[in-house]
């Protein structure tokens, strides 16, 4: 069996009572970690108004659907691509390490949105997360992320589109082989480009929530009987053969149900790009073990992957000295001079000490 067709099968027959407990619980913690971090991007995200704006211009006001942090509606698509880019842009959410990806930004918003579509209870919604996870997490591993990156592709963005799809399929009680039709209609609509690390820009945070938004857009339409191509994941000229020069087609569905990888999905401890998190941890307790402060430190030297260099250390000026909150999120020279100084880092760290020399 194509693993396309594995993956479809898969999302098409979970229900509630196959997810162990600790699966469920920790499905729990990462709906109420994105709430919450989209609750402070709804009304401190400098790229938020526009965002609003953009979806009001577009029509997407007035559905059916919430919107986390506002009381105002929107239809399911707008609430899928709001939500989602919400929740990704303080780059606080979580991350699953080994496939270098953002599991929930664009999962979660996608089966609310087709959710509040339908009136499916929580049950339902928890295993649809559950299934997007599952799938997403594969394929970002099929990949292999550092291949993936250096294409420039970003696979929170790419694979996202595939887990938004298998959790809104879900919700909408789809066949398998609609699924896997999602799934195809979900592979013409993928990408993320990791040019979002140039000038500042905002395209990150959209990129992801608009992956959330095609996975939506892909499920709706399988629902209602467009047709998309089987074997989209493995087959010729399908996601994995594109996408990575040597990916790994074996990962994109082993263990199914016997593996759960959303039990390695774990919270931000900081605002920032991930691969700054382990030298800002060491920073933080060397800080505080020793009693440092930033003027007994002449220099910090910082060893990092070679991918984790290529997003956050390269030395070029917007990394050295960023200017605004993205770079800063990007920016190891930054984050671990926060860490020096604060003990910690924030969201309001941005403001309060991008333009602090």
């Amino acid at each position: 069996m194509s693993e396309t067709k594995q993956l479809a099968e898969f999302v098409a027959n979970l229900s509630f009572d196959d997810l162990p407990i600790e699966v469920v619980e920790r499905i729990k913690f990462l709906i109420m970690d994105t709430v919450g971090i989209s609750i402070r991007a709804m009304h401190d995200s400098e790229s938020t108004p526009s965002l609003l704006a953009a979806n009001q211009a577009m029509g997407y006001l007035g559905g059916q659907c919430r919107v986390i942090g506002t009381h105002t509606k929107y239809t399911p698509a707008g609430a899928a691509m709001i939500n989602g880019t919400l929740a990704h842009s303080l780059d606080f959410d979580d991350t699953h390490a080994a496939g270098s990806i953002h599991a929930s930004a664009p999962i979660i918003p996608a089966a609310l949105a087709a959710a509040e579509m339908i009136g499916a209870d929580g049950k339902k919604v928890i295993t649809a997360i559950a299934a997007g996870y599952e799938v997403q997490i594969r394929l970002s591993l099929s990949l292999n992320p550092s291949d993936h990156y250096k294409r420039g592709y970003h696979p929170s963005a790419t694979c996202g589109t595939f887990g938004a799809a298998a959790a809104a399929g879900l919700i909408f009680d789809l066949s398998a082989d609609d699924i896997a039709s999602a799934f195809g209609i979900a592979e013409c609509q993928t990408s993320g480009s990791m040019r979002f690390l140039a000038d500042g820009a905002w395209t990150k945070r959209f990129q992801v929530g608009y992956s959330g938004h095609n996975g939506l857009i892909a499920a709706t339409l399988a629902k209602e009987g467009f047709v998309g191509p089987m074997g989209s994941i493995e087959g010729k000229d399908g996601f994995l053969q594109s996408y990575a020069p040597n990916p790994d087609i074996s990962r994109a569905a082993a263990n199914l149900g016997t593996v759960w990888e959303t039990m390695n999905i774990a919270v931000k401890p900081y605002p920032s790009c991930r691969y700054s998190h382990s030298a800002m941890g060491a920073i933080a307790a060397m800080r505080s073990k020793n009693n440092i402060s930033i003027e007994d430190v002449e220099k910090v030297e910082v060893g990092l992957p070679h991918t984790g260099w290529r997003i956050i250390g390269e030395t070029d000026e917007s990394k050295r000295k960023p200017t605004g909150a993205v770079d800063g999120q990007f920016s190891m020279p930054f984050c671990g001079a926060v860490v020096l100084r604060e003990g910690t880092m924030g969201w309001d760290d941005y403001d309060k000490l991008l333009n602090d020399n």
